[in-house]
């Protein structure tokens, strides 16, 4: 199972990518290939211990930069990591593709290279969010910024599929985003997707609130990419401000500078659980053949731990659940979508 690393994307590419490239290959026993502009990938190269790694480089001659409009950068851009990177999943040859750089060109060549899963009409991205109950999914997380209950009710499907597939949760509850718990509550997109999922088999818990994230009261929440990419980032940047308050609290006097002292496995363990490179990043679910969009600034921890998570995507076939779900489940959304 070789897994595809576009080693030009991101802000800290190739130093910090051809990092954790490196790390992941020798520690979860993984086979990449690095995507790139060759001379500077075998630059960094030289620079780490790569024994043990089994690494190869395929040329690409061209970057996507993150500023490019996506389709015209990967029209013109026909030799780009991230095309050369995608080409190799839909010929075989790599069974995912990781990267960190332009993120709608990569959602963009998953539609156009890899081609959707029979079924979906939007392939969505589905981030996991540490909570006090365990991890849960929430998708859309910014792919589709306008949707109809059918595509929601496809985000459904992928996303229980995913939840149980890579976090094991056997029946994962699956709930809407809204702004109440009653039914009678949110717009017409939220209602008319609960009457679609009060229609099929799925593990269905109605409307959930922005609250119920860290809750336990759904496994997956279900939203359209607009809601979900403003919600994650409000949650990245409290967890932010919550360690900024926590420093400052604790410069304010000695007594507090002990405490923390006293303290710091429980708060560095804390740490670890809300950081996002823990999970390097997030599938684009829905095509097929396994991708994987890490943060753009990732660093090679990120990124390290974001190939891992691509070679589980891979390894658990999830594109290939995905389809079956919808196969044996997507009547209802073959309804909705003929409305």
């Amino acid at each position: 199972m070789k897994i595809a690393v576009d080693a030009m994307g991101g802000d800290h590419a190739p130093r910090e990518i051809v990092r954790g490239a490196v790390e992941s290959a020798r520690s979860n026993g993984l086979s990449l290939i690095l995507v790139g502009q060759e001379e500077r990938i075998r630059a960094e190269l030289r620079q780490v211990d790569v024994s043990g790694a089994d690494i190869e480089v395929l040329h690409a001659s061209e970057v996507v930069e993150m500023c490019e409009i996506p389709a015209i950068a990967l029209r013109k851009k026909r030799d780009s990591s991230i095309r050369v990177g995608l080409r190799l999943v839909a010929d075989g040859k790599a069974s995912s593709f990781v990267s960190a750089g332009n993120s709608g060109a990569v959602m963009a060549g998953g539609f156009l290279i890899l081609k959707k899963i029979h079924g979906v009409d939007r392939p969505a991205i589905a981030a996991t969010i540490p909570t006090p109950h365990g991890p849960v999914v929430l998708v859309d997380a910014g792919a589709n910024v306008e949707s109809k209950p059918a595509h929601l009710l496809q985000f459904g499907y992928m996303g229980e599929a995913y939840s149980r597939t890579i976090l094991g949760i056997p029946r994962p509850r699956v709930g809407v985003v809204s702004i109440g718990e009653e039914e009678s509550k949110g717009t017409d997109l939220t209602r008319d997707t609960c009457d679609l999922f009060r229609r099929t088999g799925l593990n269905f818990v109605g409307n959930v609130e922005g609250r119920d994230f860290f809750a336990g009261k759904a496994d997956v929440f279900v939203c359209d990419g607009f809601v979900g990419n403003v919600a994650i980032k409000t949650m990245e940047g409290m967890a932010t401000a919550l360690g900024q308050f926590l420093k400052e609290e604790i410069a304010k006097s000695l007594m507090a500078k002990v405490g923390a002292l006293l303290a710091e496995r429980a708060l560095r363990s804390v740490k670890d659980r809300l950081d996002y490179e823990e999970y390097g990043g997030a599938p684009l679910l829905g095509v097929r053949g396994g991708v994987f969009i890490c943060h753009g600034s990732s660093s090679e921890r990120a990124i390290k731990n974001g190939i891992r998570a691509a070679g589980s995507l891979a390894r658990c076939g999830v594109d290939v659940e995905i389809a079956r779900s919808i196969a044996a489940r997507g009547h209802a959304a073959a309804v909705a979508a003929a409305k």
